[in-house]
């Protein structure tokens, strides 16, 4: 009776405009994360003449009376061109995984302490300017080029991890799946733009300012940060007052429970638990392969120019993206007409996230021949890999909802250690032949895949565990 009068309803309110600006700030993140993935290719384009390693090239001077479109031919060779191995490359890619895992845990501690806000922000900052400084960087050397990855995993690490905290205080029980998904959202969007424009900015200003360019969008990101967003609605200046008692007044409907010690012995025998982890481990594992190494297998595999690489790589992610809507559409379909249970939505959703994108995988390796068939299945990996978002990546909140968003921590570092894995295996296997290795590459990963799926099916459970549940004493 007394929620309704102050029910502050629709996308004019403050707190979908601050998910509109943590949707900006996971842009911004993913894309300065990517861009090397895209910037990359002209780094060490083999068609330039190579200097000693780490050490770059200039490109010729135009020649005033040559025709424009030379000119601008040669403008843009003048980028820096660096000997780097695929087994540098894959540290490389590597690196910011490690900074993330860094961070995974303290981040959260210190945005209790000092206040999301500020500890999202300065990590935001830090990745921003990071990002504008690595072209100066990769003259000086790959050895700092892997220090400033490895520190702006570290301070992306500190920003996702914010975010969580953020919305404990601004988002109602029932409205944060909408505010949620429209902040995450910023990350596949972010995926998309950057492989799509990062090779056209690479042809046509050169593969520096790709970096200039989202370096100081996460610049101008910050600016709009510090300045709207506030730890909680209590201490906005530009609330709304009906805002700001409907917030509060269903944030205090919700059920509490006093903080108690986690049970840590119980999660580690807990089989269910695992089963969630070795999904993570295996999803991350593909999925990293495609997000860092999906512009270079094109463009040396299919031998793509930089331009057309880099919206090609885009064309994935747009599939991601549906197929993460229709995913969850369909699950809550079959839950809601009691078509299948829990349990079964959760492995049926499992199975398909990583049954499908192993068999694409594999089959990748003997269509090479056939251009359309390969930008098919390499669209159909990534798109088919999201379907786990019903599957096994919720399910923390079925088995132990008390304490799902720490152990959404621990699956997402498991996920970053098989990312960080497959990166560096990657590399080094591809270093050694170039159709072998992308063969094996694909072959391992759809192993890895398929050991993931089995152990889940064979463990994976959909109702709360007893070291989950909550306990009430009876006083006599």
């Amino acid at each position: 009776m007394d929620e309704k009068p102050t029910t502050s309803k629709g996308f004019c309110s403050l707190r979908y405009g601050l998910a509109l600006i943590m949707h900006f700030s996971n842009f911004t993140m993913i894309t300065q994360r990517v861009s090397l993935s895209i910037a990359i290719i002209a780094m060490v384009n083999s068609t330039q003449q190579h200097g000693p390693a780490n050490a770059s090239t200039e490109g010729p001077l135009p020649d005033p009376l040559s025709n424009r479109s030379r000119a601008l031919r040669d403008f843009n060779t003048r980028a820096a061109v660096y000997q780097w191995s695929p087994e540098t490359q894959g540290i490389i890619f590597s690196s910011i995984s490690y900074g993330i895992i860094l961070t995974l845990i303290p981040s959260g501690y210190l945005a209790g302490v000092m206040g999301a806000k500020q500890i999202l922000g300065a990590g935001l900052l830090t990745s921003s300017l990071l990002t504008l400084f690595t072209p100066l960087a990769a003259d000086f050397g790959v050895i700092l080029v892997i220090v400033i990855r490895t520190v702006q995993g570290m301070a992306q690490g500190m920003a996702w991890t914010g975010q969580f905290t953020i919305w404990a205080k601004w988002a109602p029980p029932l409205e944060r799946s909408k505010l949620t998904s429209i902040a995450g959202s910023g990350a596949a969007f972010g995926s998309f733009i950057i492989l799509c424009v990062g090779g056209l900015i690479s042809q046509a200003l050169g593969w520096p300012f790709i970096f200039y360019i989202f370096g100081s969008i996460g610049c101008v990101c910050c600016v709009l940060w510090f300045t709207v967003i506030y730890d909680d609605p209590m201490h906005h200046p530009c609330i709304s007052t009906r805002e700001k008692n409907h917030i509060v007044s269903s944030l205090a409907q919700q059920p509490s429970s006093p903080r108690r010690s986690v049970p840590i012995k119980a999660m580690v025998r807990c089989l269910p638990l695992w089963a969630i982890f070795m999904g993570f481990f295996s999803h991350f594992w593909l999925c990293t392969i495609i997000i860092t190494y999906l512009p270079t297998y094109i463009s040396t595999v299919l031998h793509v120019n930089i331009r057309d690489s880099g919206v090609l790589s885009s064309l994935p992610f747009v599939a991601a993206s549906s197929c993460t809507i229709l995913g969850g559409q369909v699950a809550d379909f079959l839950l809601s007409r009691n078509l299948l249970s829990l349990l079964a939505v959760r492995k049926v959703f499992s199975f398909l996230g990583l049954f499908l994108p192993s068999l694409c995988a594999v089959a990748l390796p003997f269509v090479t021949s056939s251009y359309i068939t390969t930008i098919i299945l390499l669209i159909l990996i990534p798109g088919t890999s999201n379907f786990c978002d019903s599957g096994f990546i919720i399910n923390t909140l079925d088995i132990a909802p008390r304490y799902a968003s720490f152990l959404m921590g621990i699956s997402r570092g498991f996920g970053l250690t098989a990312g960080i894995i497959s990166s560096t295996t990657t590399g080094f296997l591809i270093s050694q032949d170039s159709e072998s290795g992308w063969r094996n590459v694909f072959f391992l990963s759809a192993v890895v895949n398929m050991f993931g799926l089995v152990f889940y099916l064979t463990f994976g459970q959909a109702e709360i565990q007893d070291w989950a549940k909550e306990r009430t004493l009876t006083r006599l």
